[in-house]
């Protein structure tokens, strides 16, 4: 506990969580790891997959895997303390740890998002400009652009985990979140956080509509070029390879747009809590869900590495 003048600066938070009675808590405890270990154990199947079938030595399928990564990592940074808080009902958790979670849960979810426009990209050659795929798409092309979103993501959430580390944060020292969430954070500023919102509010509209419009351009072009296909059945299957990624890009920015996207006076932190299990537990779940039962490829190397392993 630190003093500066008459005001007492909060060293640790408390994560209010669910405020719920302890047996809806196990329920919720129980419900989540679940969730937790089948969102893990999927995404390190698709990566497993990724690695060992040569089949999948494809640059859509290499950042179908480094998109796993990034879930694992996202998920990871916030469902294991929310898993202790429910359990064992310890529901501090110290500042360091919390800018920390505060960065990761943005970063990981800012690379997710840079990954979804890469997909979406790679689905445009692919269907869009089918002769020119190899060259367009290939290794070193491939490369740039899994490193590329891999830092523009890691970066996008440095700013604003540098700014909200600059801060000082008062009691009471509850976090009305599950996790260390950005407009809780601010509530407990003893400081003038005006200029940060503004320039945290200009992070995400430009990460988050700047993804999304490009890859909704993505899927104009590729809509557009799918039209001229003589045959309905070519149509079909054009539509059919691209439409895994749609569902997870709508899914996943729906949510995000919802939370992040809209005037500070409109946030009501109980809504919050539901729509950010969405996205921060639900969607990552469904993720590997879709993308395997949607993609011949994924499903033809897992079945093949069942049949190895049956007797």
């Amino acid at each position: 506990m630190l003093y500066i003048g008459n005001r007492t600066v909060a060293t640790t938070f408390i994560i209010v969580g669910f405020e719920t009675v302890q047996e809806i808590e196990l329920f919720l405890f129980c419900l989540f790891l679940v969730m937790y270990i089948i969102t893990i154990g999927a995404h390190l199947l698709i990566i497993g997959l990724v690695a060992i079938d040569k089949r999948l030595h494809r640059p859509m399928h290499m950042f179908l895997a480094n998109f796993s990564v990034a879930e694992i990592a996202y998920i990871t940074a916030t469902v294991p303390k929310m898993l202790d808080g429910l359990l064992t009902r310890h529901k501090e958790i110290s500042y360091s740890a919390c800018l920390v979670q505060f960065y990761c849960f943005f970063a990981f979810g800012a690379t997710e998002n840079c990954f979804l426009v890469v997909m979406g990209y790679d689905r445009y050659v692919a269907i869009c400009q089918p002769l020119h795929y190899t060259t367009m798409m290939a290794k070193r092309t491939s490369l740039c652009l899994t490193i590329g979103a891999w830092t523009s993501g890691l970066l996008a959430a440095t700013s604003p985990a540098f700014w909200v580390a600059s801060l000082k944060f008062c009691y009471p020292n509850q976090i009305d979140h599950f996790f260390c969430d950005y407009a809780p954070l601010l509530k407990l500023s003893c400081e003038d956080t005006s200029k940060g919102e503004f320039a945290f509010t200009v992070i995400s509209w430009t990460i988050v509509l700047g993804c999304f419009s490009l890859t909704l351009m993505s899927y104009a072009f590729i809509i557009h070029s799918v039209l001229k296909i003589p045959s309905v059945e070519g149509q079909k299957k054009a539509f059919n390879t691209c439409a895994s990624h749609l569902t997870v890009v709508s899914i996943f920015n729906g949510t995000v747009i919802f939370m992040y996207i809209r005037p500070s006076s409109t946030i009501q932190f109980t809504l919050d809590k539901v729509v950010s299990i969405f996205y921060s537990v639900v969607t990552p779940l469904m993720n590997p869900i879709i993308y395997c039962l949607r993609n011949n490829d994924v499903k033809k190397a897992t079945y093949k590495i069942l049949q190895n392993c049956g007797p």
